[in-house]
């Protein structure tokens, strides 16, 4: 073996002794990166915010059409009533009293079953709302548990 040969295997002998007498170094663990974790829960609250700003245009968009349905009705239910009453008293003179007597029965009990179904139609839209609350805030729940555990997941 040549000189050259025999100094190269001294060399590489040397290498090895240096990396085996050295102890074992392991890294430490410092936690969870902070600005990942204010990351997530800021996109946590913008999903839930968003998440209940869309049922609550949702909810009102129902009842807005609930209430002008119920208008509607209350309208021509009149107007339909009207007509009616403007023909019996023409054909009916000699019972005017009791058709007209009869027709603002009719009118009326048109009046009450219009509020009762727009009260209905309220309780209805306050029922949607609530209902849109509790889905938001467990849906919310749940995007924050899952985002907790996979930040903590990954983060070990």
């Amino acid at each position: 073996m040549t000189k050259f040969g025999e100094d190269r295997m001294k060399f590489r002998y040397r290498q090895t002794e240096r990396q085996t007498d050295r102890p074992t170094e392991r890294p430490t663990y410092n936690g969870p990166d902070k600005r990942m974790t204010a990351a997530a829960a800021v996109v946590v609250v913008v999903v839930d915010v968003v998440a209940v700003l869309v049922v609550v245009v949702v909810v009102v968009v129902v009842g807005v059409v609930v209430v002008v349905i119920d208008v509607v009705a209350v309208v021509f239910f009149i107007s339909v009533e009207v007509v009616v009453v403007v023909v019996v008293v023409v054909a009916l003179t000699v019972s005017v009293a009791i058709v007209v007597a009869i027709e603002v029965a009719v009118v009326v009990v048109v009046a009450v079953v219009a509020v009762v179904a727009a009260a209905v139609a309220a309780v209805v839209v306050a029922a949607v709302v609530v209902a849109a609350v509790i889905v938001a805030v467990v849906v919310g729940g749940g995007v924050v548990d899952a985002v907790v555990i996979k930040v903590v997941v990954l983060q070990k």
